[in-house]
């Protein structure tokens, strides 16, 4: 029965569940409700995320339906948000157990991911900015609930003040597509007759808005530092910021393709992304502390995201961010588990293991060439060739030639064997899906591309010999300018949360 429905009528289901499980999370905030009400709770968030992936399993629908759009884009990412807060929400029951904001936790993140699944569904201008701006105000609560705590407070701050950035940029961007287009409704605004409408620089500035309020909450440099700042919340608030908030701007200008042509604010795009992928992988490399190196992994990431979609590999991107958030958001919550013990490996046969990695560079090289010469004249071809030539390279590296014996290596093998044919039916899967409903957008010039390439060639060259020579002073340097990069300000820092001495006389939490 549930198959027969129509897509109005599952917007309207979802509506009603999602309204209720708000209810449920406001009717937690009573102090009169028992804490033990928090797993019913955790079961009516559950159902929006349900109906959600029935929505998207029955889909037929590959445009927007007024205000909304119901196509499978829509619903598989309200799909990916709700079940990573799901995720989130059970699991904090009880790792933030006893914190005096525990109520308001569960309350702020049932609001933070619902508006950010209205986000996924707004196909109106209007509809797209409120909720947009009501996400960002949700994640800015999340970072300073715990506002008693000095750090937290200033955390916050940073993180709302480049929030209001972010925000007003996309509320000019749209207003300035109404005043040229006279749409409000995104899919009648972005056809071909209403595209005519707008002028070369009408164009360029209104997509530069729209990277400008991409870009901040995807952390990319030079607006990096309020995730930075971010790691003093809680591990349950840094898991939906990385796994899935900082995730939007890939869907945003998977929506807005058709404005971008391949012009500047794609260049600049291009560019601001590559830049970010070399700052967040050296800022992972040289910080000590777990989240810190999270955070330098996913400013990284969401560069990698953000350069598919200048070069207007959207489906790529998206299936990135929701491998990237699936991956994040187990690697914020195993983060009590991440304590490492540092063993010097044994090499019983140092020649055989030299071979092993002459073998999978080579391979990693073939592997890379072939699947440039699948398409030579896509620029995102040619990224992506060196992306996942390096990533072979890498992966061989840790799993086979240095693997512990015969069984170590064919174990290795195995491991990568699998891991690509997990890929591949994954991959096949969501282009399926999403091959209707996401539109791929003209490329930047090929000279720009490869300026990129050479970019990211250069930034790993410079890795590898410095790290080759640590006692040189162009070590020193760059090694001591990451630590600065990826450490919060001074005001952002506190050995311990000297507000709990206050309530060490009332004995305890409250």
């Amino acid at each position: 029965m549930l198959g027969s429905l129509s897509s109005s009528s599952w917007l309207l289901l979802f509506f009603i569940i999602l309204v209720i499980s708000g209810l449920s999370g406001l009717l937690f905030l009573h102090p009169r409700i028992p804490l033990s009400f928090v797993r019913i709770h955790i079961g009516i968030v559950a159902l929006p995320s349900l109906v959600s992936l029935l929505a998207l399993t029955n889909n037929s629908v590959n445009g927007g339906d007024g205000p909304w759009y119901l196509d499978s884009l829509a619903w598989l990412m309200v799909f990916f948000v709700l079940t990573i807060g799901l995720i989130i929400q059970r699991f904090s029951v009880r790792y933030l157990m006893g914190d005096r904001s525990y109520r308001k936790y569960f309350t702020l993140f049932t609001f933070t991911t619902g508006v950010a699944s209205v986000t996924c569904l707004s196909a109106d201008l209007r509809l797209m900015v409120i909720s947009w701006g009501a996400t960002l105000f949700g994640l800015f609560l999340l970072i300073r609930l715990n506002s008693t705590w000095k750090v937290a407070s200033e955390a916050a701050k940073v993180s709302g003040r480049l929030f209001i950035l972010s925000w007003f940029s996309l509320l000019f961007a749209m207003i300035w597509l109404f005043q040229v287009t006279g749409q409000w409704q995104l899919s009648l605004g972005l056809t071909n007759e209403s595209l005519a409408q707008l002028g070369v620089w009408e164009r360029t500035g209104i997509n530069l808005l729209i990277v400008l309020a991409v870009i901040i909450p995807a952390a990319q440099w030079p607006f990096q530092r309020w995730l930075i700042e971010s790691v003093v919340a809680p591990t349950p608030v840094s898991a939906i910021m990385h796994a899935g908030l900082v995730n939007a701007g890939g869907i945003m200008l998977a929506r807005f393709s058709p404005l971008f042509n391949g012009d500047i604010a794609s260049i600049i795009l291009l560019m601001l992304a590559s830049i970010s992928v070399l700052i967040g992988s050296g800022i992972s490399l040289v910080q000590v502390d777990y989240k810190r190196q999270l955070v330098g992994s996913t400013i990284g990431q969401m560069g990698f995201m953000l350069i598919q979609c200048a070069l207007g590999a959207y489906i790529a991107a998206i299936i990135h961010l929701i491998l990237h958030g699936l991956f994040k958001a187990t690697l914020f919550l195993q983060a009590g588990s991440a304590v490492r013990r540092f063993e010097v490996p044994t090499r019983v046969n140092e020649r055989s293991s030299y071979l092993w990695l002459m073998a999978g560079r080579i391979l990693a090289l073939v592997v890379g060439v072939a699947f440039w010469l699948m398409a030579p004249g896509e620029g995102y071809q040619l990224i992506s060739a060196l992306i996942l030539g390096w990533s072979l390279s890498v992966s061989w590296t840790q799993l086979v030639a240095f693997g512990e014996g015969r069984i170590g290596r064919i174990a290795g093998l195995s491991f990568l064997g699998g891991a690509a044919i997990v890929y591949f039916i994954i991959h096949n899967l969501f282009y399926e899906w999403l091959s209707t409903t996401v539109f791929q957008s003209v490329q930047p010039p090929m000279s720009v591309v490869i300026i990129v390439v050479c970019l990211l060639l250069l930034g790993s060259a410079i890795g590898t010999w410095v790290a080759r020579n640590r006692s040189s002073v162009s070590f020193a340097v760059l090694y001591l300018w990451l630590v600065r990069l990826g450490e919060a300000k001074p005001k952002s820092v506190e050995s311990h949360p000297n507000y709990l001495k206050q309530y060490l006389s009332q004995g305890g939490n409250r």
